[in-house]
């Protein structure tokens, strides 16, 4: 699930979220971790433009900081970055950071990837927004170096080269998962063949089966026949019948008709579901997480 309450853009939060802190981030970790979820999930932007700000809000809590601090009060539950725009950073930076977060989580990082698309944040930077997309490919054969078993990581390419640079500790996982995110053409190509999953981005269910079937070809011609997941990501979900106006797009009703709509991912072929739950407070966020895990997760 994506976490309330870390990234609040306007297009998404709830009006509670404002007020949340630490606390309810904690709970609703602690509740997917009981619930049986596979992963949560944080955003990444380092500076939100004046010329964004009202749309995507510019409460952005760092993703690194935010899933150690959670690592710490969970036990199973996997800690995602949706997604961390590599591009704005060195690789080894990236890899120094997140190593350290799997190794202290006890192996539960999975580190998605995108290319980002504020320009003033690379700006900032110093970071080329116009050739984003071959950043983030040099960053994840750079990445695919620094975060493997080698102490000492080697990378040579056009625009980071490093070798004879030790980086201790060492991920806890002998390969950290790379799941690449998004929906364009050059996006599902990169994760077909530089990932190890893919997140879309805005993909309507209708859309999926295409992608699904050009992820499979493009990594059948590649000859990557590796383990690879392929996600799905919902409309938001309220279990039950809500007692407030949740609009148009919320799934919601009875465990059986949100089983049932969610159980036609699966048959896209789609490996994990990503959702995001509907809520007038944190209490009941945490009640929908618990009744999901106990009444929609065992019969889907």
């Amino acid at each position: 699930m994506q976490l309330p309450v870390q990234s609040q853009s306007t297009l998404y939060a709830e009006p509670w979220e404002a007020g949340a802190g630490p606390d309810e981030l904690v709970a609703t970790a602690r509740a997917a971790d009981r619930a049986g979820f596979a992963y949560v999930a944080c955003c990444d932007h380092v500076a939100i433009p004046r010329r964004l700000a009202a749309a995507m809000g510019t409460v952005w809590y760092d993703p690194v900081a935010t899933l150690a601090h959670l690592a710490a009060v969970t036990e199973r539950v996997r800690l995602l970055s949706h997604v961390a725009v590599v591009g704005l950073r060195h690789p080894l930076l990236t890899a120094k950071q997140y190593a350290t977060l799997d190794r202290l989580s006890g192996g539960r990082l999975v580190l998605g990837v995108g290319a980002g698309h504020v320009r003033e944040e690379f700006e900032a930077l110093g970071a080329d927004f116009r050739r984003r997309g071959a950043l983030l490919d040099e960053c994840l054969d750079a990445l695919g170096a620094a975060l493997g078993g080698d102490e000492f990581p080697e990378h040579h390419g056009k625009r980071y080269g490093f070798r004879d640079l030790g980086q201790r500790p060492r991920p806890a996982q002998q390969r950290v998962p790379l799941w690449v995110g998004g929906s364009s053409p050059a996006a599902v190509r990169r994760a077909a063949l530089k990932g190890d999953g893919w997140l879309p981005q805005g993909d309507p269910r209708d859309r999926l089966p295409a992608q699904i079937a050009t992820l499979r070809d493009l990594r059948a011609e590649a000859g990557r026949d590796g383990p690879f997941t392929v996600g799905a990501i919902t409309e938001p979900l309220y279990l039950g019948r809500p007692a407030w106006d949740v609009g148009r797009r919320t799934l919601s009703g009875d465990p059986q008709r949100i089983a049932e709509s969610l159980r036609a991912y699966r048959a896209m072929g789609v490996d994990q579901i990503q959702v995001r739950f509907r809520s007038r407070d944190a209490g009941e966020l945490t009640d929908q997480i618990a009744a999901f895990g106990a009444e929609i997760a065992p019969i889907l």
